[in-house]
């Protein structure tokens, strides 16, 4: 008997599909929606009564006690920060507010607003207390932005949650992020789900490849879906805390294939400023994840792993 049910809704910036197949659907799905409420309560930067606003609005004032979730995905934002040279930095959210990509008061600012934002965003200045898990901005007007982490951790927080209840299958969509386990739906034979990667040329849906995978997390981050533009100037939301700018990218999308969609945002972040060939010469030497990159010219190159596993769609 099929026991598939599906809901939809709008939260953390993107808007979540939900799939699960258990005789206790309904239910199961409920507290997962529940629990993705909660996250967002607890992570959200744009949120003035969420968890995360509360140590930023008390930036250069007093450390923050937060609840045991936050601090630790802000300690390992902190170190992905330090570690990765900035180009994944969880400090950036002065930047992310002044340019506001993605919302409807979106602005190039100028260059002067640009220079004042760069003393804020270094990551060194997010002091922990792991004792008294207390967070500490140390100066007046630095903020955290968690969006590099919170959609990879909510993902893998549901499917969790879902193989818990065992149940047959269950998929989380959060907008580039999706996260999978079981067997694919209407082939109870096969654990292999066929997942499209977006073509950044066509508008949502129009697939540039699609890829065989197993029980696993996707993540796609590309300079097509949060876009403005300005004298003939195409900005997107992916920005580099080293000059307070859009990176200039050689690619137009990264696509990491993990185990932990935690790690694939992680990766996708780390990835996609570098040229395609560091791509993938980087992804080939960590052993938890494959990399499908889509170059500016549409090419589509991809790491040794994933070889047999992905049908171009010319």
């Amino acid at each position: 008997m099929d026991f598939e049910k599906r809901h939809s809704i709008n939260l953390m910036g993107t808007t979540i599909d939900l799939m699960v197949d258990h005789p206790n659907s309904n239910a199961l799905l409920l507290a997962a929606v529940q629990r993705l409420f909660q996250l967002e309560a607890r992570f959200s930067a744009n949120d003035p009564s969420s968890e995360l606003m509360a140590v930023n609005q008390a930036a250069g004032l007093k450390a923050v006690r937060v609840h045991p979730e936050l601090f630790h995905l802000i300690q390992i934002g902190k170190k992905e920060s330090i570690a990765s040279g900035r180009k994944l930095n969880i400090a950036i959210g002065p930047l992310v507010n002044l340019w506001r990509i993605g919302f409807a008061d979106y602005r190039k600012p100028s260059q002067q607003e640009i220079d004042d934002r760069l003393t804020l965003v270094d990551p060194d200045e997010i002091h922990l207390d792991e004792i008294e898990s207390t967070v500490y901005l140390s100066k007046p007007g630095m903020s955290i932005d968690l969006g590099a982490l919170a959609k990879g951790y909510a993902a893998d927080q549901i499917i969790a949650y879902f193989k818990e209840q065992g149940v047959a299958r269950a998929s989380i969509n959060l907008g580039g992020n999706l996260r999978f386990y079981g067997h694919r739906p209407n082939h109870a034979e096969s654990t292999q789900w066929r997942i499209g990667i977006q073509d950044p040329d066509q508008r949502r849906g129009y697939n540039k490849a699609i890829v065989d995978l197993s029980n696993q997390s996707v993540v796609t981050s590309g300079d097509y879906v949060r876009v403005f533009e300005q004298d003939g100037h195409l900005y997107h939301h992916i920005l580099d805390s080293t000059n307070g700018k859009p990176f200039q990218a050689d690619v137009r999308s990264v696509t990491v294939v993990s185990e932990s969609s935690l790690d694939g945002e992680i990766w996708t972040t780390r990835l996609f400023p570098l040229s395609k060939e560091a791509i993938i010469n980087q992804a080939e030497k960590i052993d938890h994840i494959e990399v499908l990159v889509v170059d500016q010219q549409g090419q589509v190159t991809y790491t040794s792993g994933l070889v047999g596993k992905v049908e171009l769609i010319c």
